[in-house]
């Protein structure tokens, strides 16, 4: 069975049909703004005491927790690169998706939503991001087989719309 992969917008803290969320980390697994920022208001204080033993993580690096108050069994966290400053910015950011992936497969999880990881304040161009994204997710699927579904939750519109022609424009490849 090959898994399915789909974009949308939405809020990456209300997926509830999802096995396991991702947050766009910092280094130190803290709360902070945009996607982690959600994240942890939604789950609550318990993620961030369950972080705080992981960190700090390196850019490309994955960690996995327990969800609390989301709706998930999970959140795998990822530190992507910040866009101009940590090298190689395309390969580290490919790590991000690829480990995510892997994590999932390994805790027995069928499901992962994740969002543009870099794309936001660390600077990543959308087009790239989007194109690393999908095309490391679709290279990685294979080696996890028991991962059935794969969604983006983009923030707006046009980044769903984005990573939708994307995914269309790999598709015919």
């Amino acid at each position: 069975m090959t898994a399915q992969v789909e974009c949308r917008q939405g809020d990456i803290a209300n997926q509830p049909d999802i096995d396991a969320v991702v947050n766009a980390a910092n280094a130190e697994l803290r709360p902070g703004g945009g996607v982690a920022g959600a994240l942890h208001r939604a789950a609550g204080p318990e993620l961030d005491r369950a972080c705080r033993p992981l960190a700090p993580i390196e850019p490309g690096q994955a960690v996995i927790t327990e969800a609390f108050g989301l709706p998930n069994r999970h959140v795998i966290h990822c530190l992507g690169p910040v866009y101009g400053r940590d090298k190689p910015e395309a390969a580290l950011l490919a790590d991000c998706y690829r480990n995510a992936l892997e994590l999932a497969e390994h805790h027995g999880l069928s499901s992962i939503a994740f969002p543009a990881l870099s794309a936001g304040a660390f600077g990543y161009p959308l087009e790239d991001a989007a194109r690393i994204a999908l095309t490391t997710v679709r290279e990685t699927l294979p080696h996890c087989p028991g991962i059935e579904r794969v969604r983006f939750v983009l923030f707006d519109t046009g980044s769903a719309k984005l990573f939708q022609d994307t995914l269309e424009s790999l598709r015919t490849v």
